[in-house]
């Protein structure tokens, strides 16, 4: 699995699914919080606790256990500035890339509250992800 190569195991995996990372990965080394997101109405598997989900899953993907599939868990990666710390944007997406070794599909600022509760209105049926995307496509309102 990509993300472990690049980031390593997560600090910490919450029972929705959700796996964090925090690391200073800013253009000024700020601290980042990296969140993988989990699929819309996400169940672990049988079998393992919210904690041995990602490492299970990374040895799936490198061919070292049969499952559980990653894709089957998760459907996005969200990066953005840890404790309220401000920072732009486009820099914060350079940054990020080098990190990634890829660009991300989208960037700019969301709403987190409005997901949070779209996501617990749901019952978690909602992807994150999506949420996060459609956020990013739509123009703010003036």
């Amino acid at each position: 699995m990509a993300v472990e190569g690049r980031l390593g195991d997560p600090v910490d995996s919450y029972v929705n699914g959700s796996q964090t990372w925090l690391r200073d990965d800013g253009p000024a080394a700020e601290a980042i919080e990296w969140r993988l997101h989990p699929v819309p109405s996400y169940a672990a598997p049988d079998g393992l606790s919210h904690y041995e989900v990602f490492g299970a899953a990374a040895l799936a993907a490198a061919g070292l256990a049969p499952d559980p599939d990653p894709t089957e868990l998760w459907d996005g990666l969200e990066a953005f500035p840890a404790y309220g710390d401000e920072v732009e944007p486009a820099p914060l997406a350079a940054a990020l890339a080098e990190v990634l070794g890829i660009v991300p599909d989208a960037t700019g600022l969301v709403d987190h509250d409005r997901i949070a509760d779209e996501w617990e209105r749901s019952g978690g049926t909602v992807s994150i992800s999506q949420a996060l995307l459609t956020q990013l496509d739509t123009p703010n309102e003036p």
